[in-house]
């Protein structure tokens, strides 16, 4: 029988948890799959292990895992193939099909406008735009977010459009924040580009009062669970089932790209 297992990255927040779990559940009777279960790589339950054993105890022996992540980077890579392969010992005879994260998407590009006309009030040609992800020390999440950036720019005709990272990667949160805000644009807008609220948006919000500038500078609100994302997650999922995914962990514990 076959079953997807959702892994939502995991927080420290409760809220954050609550919103990952409350968005599969949404998911859920759009997917054509008997069973469907989600966990987490870190800081919460259940873990990777225990959503794979919640699917074998329903009879599931092929399950396609998701990961819903935003983009390709260490997680993705190389963090949950790692937990699988350790948990896969413990479930013989499954075969486990590996897809992709979200990814570079125009539906995501979409829902960053979205968060800016949220705002309700209008947006001016001459403004200043910072999307702000979370950093990784993979080289692919800086080339990712250059497709993001122009995407962006093609979709609103914003001609000053930055990013910024708000860990590991450069540049940071901090300083693009303060670099823009001394040139005094007409408006400022920051777009975090995170799926759930935490620690990272707070930070954000207490380095944005903390500058005291005189432009305008609008905080939009974090992606969060929107329906297109739906329509995504259908795709990696159709992806993984029809093409066997990225990689393929076999009932004899092989695993193979």
């Amino acid at each position: 029988m076959k079953a997807v297992l959702y892994i939502c990255h995991g927080s420290r927040v409760k809220k954050g948890r609550e919103e990952a779990l409350s968005f599969i559940e949404q998911t859920k009777p759009h997917i054509d799959i008997p069973i469907q279960e989600a966990c987490f790589l870190e800081l919460a339950e259940p873990t990777i292990e225990q959503g794979l054993a919640k699917c074998a105890d329903q009879g599931a022996t092929e399950i396609i895992v998701i990961p819903f992540l935003l983009l390709s980077a260490g997680h993705a890579k190389e963090d949950i193939p790692r937990e699988l392969a350790k948990a896969h010992s413990k479930f013989p005879g499954m075969t486990i099909h590996y897809g992709k994260p979200l990814g570079v998407h125009e539906a995501i590009i979409d829902i960053l406008i979205e968060r800016m006309k949220e705002q309700c009030q209008p947006i001016a040609a001459d403004a200043s735009v910072l999307i702000v992800g979370r950093g990784s020390s993979d080289p692919e999440t800086k080339a990712e977010f250059q497709r993001i950036l122009q995407l962006f720019h093609s979709k609103t005709e914003l001609t000053d459009v930055n990013v910024s990272f708000l860990a590991v990667s450069e540049p940071a949160f901090k300083e693009e924040l303060h670099r823009l805000a001394h040139k005094k644009p007409t408006q400022l807008w920051v777009i975090p580009y995170l799926l759930f609220t935490g620690i990272l948006m707070k930070t954000m919000k207490k380095e944005i009062l903390t500058l005291g500038s005189e432009t305008s500078i609008i905080l939009c609100d974090y992606l969060g669970y929107h329906p297109l994302l739906r329509e995504i997650l259908t795709e990696r999922i159709t992806e993984a089932s029809s093409e066997g995914g990225k990689n393929l962990v076999s009932a004899n514990g092989e695993s193979r790209t």
